[in-house]
C-alpha cells in the first residue's frame, strides 16, 4: 500500500464529502477512493468514515487523522516544490573536479571567474584524486568533472567548453647540446619527456598529422608542471599544455619545435549527470565558462622557435 497515496485520498474524500467527488478531482475511479479508504482504515486499525447511501462523514478519529495527513502531505507539497525551485535557480553548492594539469592552467581562472559573477553559487573546486572509470565522480559527491578525453559513456554527459593548445618544447641549452629537430621522425634520437597518460605524440594537423610512440623516455611523470620543470632543466623534448609554458617561451627559456607542423589542440570537455533535467545552476556554470573562454582566448606567442 502506498500510504502517501491513500492518505490523499483519504484527505480529497473528507475535503468533498464523497468518494464520487474525490475520485473526479483526483482523476481516478470512486471504487479505488473507497478502497484506499478501506486500506487506511485497516492499516490504523479504526473506523475513519461514516458510510451512508448518499454521503460520507467523518468519525472522531477521522476528523484528527484528516489534520494530521492533511499537515503531512503539506508539507511534502511544499518541501518538492521548493527542491523543483533549487533546480530551476542559479544558486546552491556546485561541486568541480579536475585533474590537477587543467586546474592550474585557464580553468582556475574561469571558475574564480564564475565565484565572483554568481556569488549565490557556492563552489567546491578540487584538483586531482580522479578515477580512471568516468562516471565516479558523480558518486563522489561532484556535479561536473572535466578531462581532455572524448568520452563515449552514456552514464555521463559530454559538452565541450573550450580548446587547449599545446606546443612540442625545448630548451636552448639542451638544443646546443643534442641539436634541432628538423622532422618528426627524428624525436627517436632525442630524449623525451612523456606523460604518463601521453605516451603517442600527434605531430601536425589534419591529414597531415602523424603519431609517434615515444620509445626515447628519459624523463617521466603524471604532470605536467614536472616534465615543464625538466625541461627548463634542459633534460630533453616535451610535449606541454602553452599556456603553462606560456611565460618560458616569451621569455625564451623553451622554444617551439617544428612550428610550421604545429600539435593539434585538445578538447575540454565538461561532464555531468545524464539525468533528464539539468540543474540549472550546472547549465549556467557550463554556459558561462563557453562565453569565457570564447573572451579570453590564447595569446599568440612572441617568441623563438626552433
Amino acid at each position: 500500500m502506498d500510504r502517501l497515496l491513500v492518505m490523499r485520498s483519504f484527505v480529497t474524500v473528507a475535503d468533498v464529502g464523497s468518494f464520487s467527488g474525490a475520485a473526479k478531482a483526483l482523476g481516478t475511479s470512486g471504487s479505488l477512493i473507497s478502497r484506499h479508504v478501506a486500506d487506511l482504515e485497516k492499516q490504523i486499525g479504526v473506523r475513519l468514515v461514516n458510510r451512508t447511501a448518499r454521503s460520507v462523514s467523518l468519525t472522531e478519529h477521522g476528523v484528527r487523522y484528516s489534520d494530521f495527513a492533511r499537515r503531512i502531505l503539506s508539507e511534502i507539497d511544499t518541501e518538492d516544490e521548493t527542491i523543483a525551485q533549487m533546480r530551476d535557480k542559479p544558486e546552491g553548492h556546485l561541486s568541480i573536479i579536475c585533474p590537477k594539469w587543467i586546474g592550474t592552467l585557464d580553468l582556475g581562472d574561469a571558475i574564480a571567474a564564475f565565484a565572483v559573477a554568481h556569488p549565490k553559487i557556492h563552489v567546491r573546486f578540487e584538483l586531482g584524486g580522479m578515477s580512471d572509470r568516468t562516471y565516479d565522480f558523480l558518486d563522489s559527491g561532484f556535479d561536473v568533472a572535466f578531462h581532455t578525453r572524448d568520452l563515449r559513456d552514456s552514464r555521463v554527459r559530454l559538452q565541450k567548453v573550450a580548446s587547449l593548445p599545446f606546443v612540442m618544447v625545448a630548451s636552448a641549452r639542451y638544443l646546443k647540446r643534442y641539436g634541432r629537430l628538423s622532422h618528426p621522425n627524428e624525436l627517436a634520437d632525442h630524449d623525451c619527456l612523456v606523460h604518463s597518460n601521453d605516451p603517442v605524440w600527434r605531430i601536425g594537423h589534419g591529414h597531415e598529422s602523424t603519431l609517434h610512440k615515444i620509445r626515447n623516455v628519459a624523463y617521466q611523470s603524471n604532470s605536467y608542471i614536472a616534465l615543464q620543470k625538466a625541461a627548463v632543466h634542459g633534460r630533453g623534448i616535451a610535449l606541454l599544455p602553452q599556456r603553462s609554458v606560456y611565460d618560458e617561451l616569451r621569455a625564451g627559456t623553451l622554444e617551439v619545435l617544428l612550428p610550421e607542423l604545429a600539435v593539434p589542440d585538445r578538447s575540454l570537455y565538461a561532464i555531468y549527470s545524464p539525468e533528464q533535467q539539468t540543474p540549472r545552476k550546472v547549465k549556467v556554470f557550463l554556459d558561462f565558462l563557453s562565453t569565457w573562454f570564447a573572451k579570453n582566448p590564447m595569446p599568440k606567442l612572441e617568441t623563438v622557435t626552433a
